[in-house]
Formats: C-alpha cells, structure tokens, sequence
C-alpha cells in the first residue's frame, strides 16, 4: 500500500475525531439536572450497529499498523521524538505543578467543579507545588504523597463513582512515586492504563446521560454535520471510548496523543477558561505519550500469533471491555 493511502487514513482520522470530542467531562458545561437514560434505549439496534462495526475496524486496524510503521517519515519521527524519552519525568512533574497552581489561583482542585472549601487544602496545595519544584528526588515523593492524600480527600466528598473521572491523577501520583525505584518501568505503563481508563468511563457518560450533551449542542452551536443531536452524542461517545481503549492496549499511542491535544486545544476557543482548568494535566500527559510512544509497552495482541486469531482477540476483547464499562457505569449511576 501506498504512502498516500496511509497519510489519508490519518488525516481523515484527525477531520471526524476534531469536532467530536469537544464535549469530554460534559459536566463541567451545563447546569442541566442528569436524567438517566433507560439501558433499553442505550441499547438502540444503532449502537449495536456501530458497536459491532468499530470493533471490527479495530481489529482490521491492527493489521495495517506494520505497514503503517514502516513508513520512513513515521520512523523518522519515532526517532526524533526518542531522544526526548530522558524529559518525560521532568515533564510531568513540572507539569503537574503547574496544574495545580493554575486550579489553586481559580479556586479549584482536580477540576473545574469541585472548589476548595477548605483552607487547610488550600494550603496543602501550595506545599505540594513547593516540593514538586524542588529538584531533589525526596520532595518530589514527599509532594506526591500530599497529592494523594488529597485525592482521597475529595473522593471522601465527591464519592467514588464521581472521581473515577479523574483516576488518571492516581496514575500521576503512581509515575510520581515510583520513580527513581525498582518499580520506575512501570510509572508509564500505569499511566497509560489510568487515562486510557478515565477517557472510557467519561465516554459511557454521554450514553448513560445524553441530554447534557445534547444540551451543550444546542447551547454552544456544535455543528453535528447533519446528524441528529441524539446520534451525533452517540458517535462522539463512541469515539472518545476508542481512544481511550486504544491507550490502554497500545495501539497508535504517538498518532492519538497528538490528535488529542489539537483537538483540546481548539476546545479551548469553544468554552474558554473552564477547558483550560480542567483539561491542562491531561495536556501535560498527552506530551508525555507523544514523547515516549509505546515503547515499553508489549501489547495482548502479540500473544497471538496468527492474523485470524488477532483479528478475533480485539474484535472479542473491544466488545467485552465496552459492555463492561457501559453495565458498571449503568450500575452505579444515579
């Protein structure tokens, strides 16, 4: 195949995924009461349809990724981009800094909706940005630390069905502590495991709760490019969803980082303020996975050894991971 062919695919990827994906974390946008959809409606014979087709062109994808990797320009990049693997911890560390000192200046932590209350938290904030300035192995662990407990803090308020949202922090404070030890290899991996993980439950939200979505459609003029608002919120569900699964199977990580991180930033000229509060961590991280590729990651699908057999794997294993997400998230909403 052609190098044409392979450029397109990518381009055409990056034009459906843009517009969307404007509305991850939904919540942050609209003040209207979630209404829970029936599992019956959920369950339309469309998103059965497109159930049933993305996991196929999933498990075709992967079939086409070694031809795709042998592109020279692809490899050219891949090994740019290489010789940056040594700043990814400083990166991210500094970057989670400058994170929560933009949430603390605005009154909030972790995201846009949960203010800080309580000055004791606000000042545990600011000791955390200290010690993770501070270039010394120790304050960084140190710093880690009060971040969990300060994710543990609002857990106990928010409840545990409302952070899961937000458990790519944990994954952050994970990389954050592990690093420097017997246990550093596993800081990125763990890190694309829990925002891989965070996008898939934020995703299940536009189906279990689509009239917010619907909502900020209408009330911020999202084109829909002729869809019906209904399915429009169905298939940017569905999108978000795949990408956040191929993060956790690593699968075009570098592709999707990037694609990403366009895609927040023009979000930014949608909603303003709120985006960049909310979503500048997980721009931190896409940084990250633009830089480090996957590496270190050996993927499921080497497992099996044969084309058929891989194309079966992801095609079983994407509607199992979908119909999991989508019976807890049902289960425990409200």
């Amino acid at each position: 195949m052609s190098k044409f062919f392979y450029i397109l695919t990518a381009l055409l990827f990056f034009i459906l995924c843009t517009p969307l994906l404007t509305e991850a974390h939904v919540k942050w946008f609209t003040e209207v009461t979630p209404k829970k959809e029936t599992i019956e409606h959920i369950l339309s014979p469309m998103f059965m349809i497109v159930s049933v087709g993305v996991a196929l062109c999933l498990a075709l994808l992967t079939q086409f990724l070694p031809y795709f990797e042998k592109i020279k320009t692809v490899h050219a990049v891949d090994a740019f981009l290489d010789r940056y693997r040594i700043s990814s911890r400083h990166i991210l560390k500094y970057g989670t800094a400058l994170a929560l000192l933009i949430q603390v200046l605005s009154g909030t932590i972790f995201a846009p909706e949960f203010a800080i209350e309580n000055q004791l938290v606000r000042i545990s904030i600011w000791v955390t940005i200290i010690l993770l300035i501070i270039p010394i192995h120790y304050a960084t662990k140190i710093g880690a630390s009060i971040l969990f407990v300060l994710f543990f803090y609002q857990l106990a308020k928010s409840g545990l069905f409302h952070m899961l949202d937000y458990g790519f922090y944990l994954a952050i404070i994970g990389v954050l502590l592990v690093g420097g030890t017997k246990l550093d290899n596993w800081g990125f991996p763990f890190l694309y495991l829990g925002t891989g993980l965070s996008l898939c439950w934020v995703a299940v939200e536009k189906w279990v709760y689509p009239a917010m979505s619907i909502y900020i459609i209408h009330e911020h003029d999202v084109p829909t490019f002729g869809f019906a608002p209904e399915t429009f919120v169905v298939i940017a569900a569905f999108i978000e969803f795949v990408v956040g699964y191929l993060l956790i199977v690593g699968i075009l990580n570098r592709l999707l980082a990037f694609v990403l991180t366009l895609i927040f930033i023009s979000t930014t000229m949608l909603f303003g303020t709120t985006e960049i509060i909310g979503h500048f961590m997980i721009h931190i991280v896409l940084i990250i996975f633009i830089i480090e590729g996957i590496s270190f990651y050996d993927p499921p699908l080497k497992i099996h050894k044969t084309r058929i057999s891989q194309i079966v794997f992801v095609f079983l294993n994407f509607i199992f991971t979908l119909a999991t997400f989508l019976l807890l998230y049902y289960r425990f909403a409200h």
